[in-house]
């Protein structure tokens, strides 16, 4: 028989055939008067033998010694191989349980889970979807930063933002800080400032309190890069006095 017909006989292409003697599972046979490879029943054997095995999620660069061989070999591979399937099942199920944590939290499958559910009730608070955005590429860039050591004090520092009792304040704050522009007068920029910094000024003491070997000053610049391609140079000047009053709390 040709390939088409060892491929239609054992249900696998001629591209997988073609594969199989490139990885030395399938010998090549014979080529016929015409041109063509002759195949017999053996061969249509060893290709359901394969199939078989690959079935089982054996590499065919592993099956050589599973199709010639019997015994200790196979038993060790096939326990490797439940080895790996049992470790598939357990990344499977986290991510499982990780997607229906989002679905449950209506956040979105980008933003690190242990934050979604803030950025959800910070949307449903009234932030524009504009303000929403640069929120969530800065909490994604924030959560990279810290890594996985520094997410237990940033998650706090979310979960004091959100408390019901302050959130309405810091929408209020966030939506004023959206309308800054060329249009703002000094008067209107300082009173914005004082308001921003008594609203914050309680949380940042509350963290200057909290232990915690989380260290930014090496990337700042990034926050600093992005904050000058998101926001207008009023915006941006703001943040600068913002910033300066906040440091000097103690």
């Amino acid at each position: 028989m040709n390939s088409s017909e060892l491929g239609s006989l054992a249900g696998v292409t001629v591209r997988a055939l073609r594969h199989y003697h490139q990885v030395g599972v399938l010998d090549e046979p014979p080529r016929g008067p015409n041109g063509y490879r002759q195949y017999d029943v053996h061969d249509l054997i060893r290709v359901l033998r394969i199939k078989r095995l690959a079935a089982l999620g054996i590499p065919l660069e592993q099956m050589p010694a599973l199709l010639d061989e019997t015994g200790d070999q196979a038993i060790g591979l096939l326990d490797r191989l439940d080895q790996e399937l049992a470790a598939q099942i357990d990344r499977l199920t986290t991510q499982r349980d990780l997607i229906a944590r989002l679905r449950e939290q209506k956040a979105a499958p980008d933003i690190p889970p242990e934050l979604a559910r803030f950025l959800t009730t910070f949307a449903a608070g009234g932030l524009s979807p504009a303000m929403a955005r640069i929120d969530r590429d800065q909490t994604v860039l924030l959560a990279h930063l810290v890594g996985a050591d520094g997410m237990p004090y940033l998650v706090g520092y979310y979960e004091r933002i959100s408390d019901p009792g302050l959130l309405p304040a810091i929408t209020t704050v966030i939506a004023q800080f959206e309308s800054l522009g060329p249009h703002t007068g000094d008067d209107e920029l300082d009173r914005f400032v004082d308001e921003f910094v008594a609203t914050f000024a309680p949380i940042v003491r509350e963290l200057n309190e909290t232990e915690s070997d989380i260290d930014l000053t090496g990337v700042a610049g990034l926050f600093t890069e992005h904050t000058t391609d998101v926001l207008n140079s009023t915006q941006q000047h703001a943040l600068d006095l913002i910033g300066a009053r906040l440091n000097d709390i103690n």
